[in-house]
């Protein structure tokens, strides 16, 4: 299983040594002279520094207003009965069935009117949208295992939701919280479509559209773009690894009981 993962991601990281010839020819294995220019050249450019900012002030706002949206609104489907709460969480729920590819015209429209084309808020309040459902579903879960002697002496105390919400909730989920931002940047990190329609100043693309600088009319410097592909997934993975103990808590919160 590990080498099913790790194959593609070491012969994309190899095959950004190598030349373009040696790429085509020798595509799996070793490069015949390692070509340490691709990387260095990449990384002296202004242009992937600045493409990398972008995407991770894209993926940053993103993943801040998905844990503030999605925090709330679960911690309020879990905890407070209320009517059309059920309707409410299905009608969350059925946004896991449609991609983001599925509306893109309406959502184009919408953006348009509401002025945000070329802008980034026009590309990160649609990710949060889509990102709703999973992530008030995996809260959801988290926050109605919270035990209820918390929530009685809180009240016994004086304490309302709002402050039981953000000195008690919060701290205890911390996992799941890790978990839930994790995947929305991920997603954002690696989101294509939206960008790609939203945004026409190149000094805004995130790192998914800089792929195409090394795209030419008749040919493609096959090399360059995995040079490339490889030091923007690096983000993604010290992120991952930085996060892993969280990520494992928050996927097995809930799962075993007693």
């Amino acid at each position: 299983m590990a080498a099913v993962v790790l194959v593609p991601l070491l012969t994309t990281a190899i095959g950004g040594f190598k030349s373009l010839g040696d790429l085509r020819v020798n595509p799996f294995g070793l490069p015949t002279t390692w070509e340490w220019a691709n990387y260095w050249d990449i990384l002296s450019s202004r242009r992937y520094w600045q493409m990398l900012g972008n995407s991770l002030f894209i993926a940053t706002l993103t993943v801040a207003l998905t844990l503030a949206a999605a925090s709330m609104a679960a911690f309020t489907l879990a905890h407070i009965k209320f009517f059309g709460a059920s309707f409410l969480m299905n009608y969350f729920l059925v946004g896991l069935m449609f991609p983001i590819a599925t509306a893109i015209l309406p959502l184009f429209i919408r953006i348009r009117d509401l002025g945000l084309l070329d802008s980034y808020l026009g590309v990160v309040l649609p990710q949060v949208a889509f990102g709703l459902g999973m992530s008030i579903l995996l809260l959801r879960n988290f926050f109605k295992n919270v035990p209820s002697e918390l929530f009685e002496a809180a009240f016994v105390d004086g304490s309302g939701y709002i402050r039981f919400f953000w000195y008690v909730t919060l701290p205890l989920s911390r996992p799941i919280l890790a978990t839930v931002g994790i995947v929305a940047f991920v997603n954002s990190w690696n989101n294509y479509i939206m960008p790609l329609i939203i945004l026409n100043s190149q000094d805004k693309f995130p790192w998914p559209l800089g792929i195409m600088i090394y795209q030419g009319e008749f040919s493609t410097n096959w090399q360059l773009v995995l040079a490339f592909i490889t030091l923007t997934i690096l983000p993604t993975i010290i992120v991952f690894f930085a996060a892993q103990k969280h990520i494992v808590a928050g996927l097995t919160a809930g799962a075993v009981k007693g």
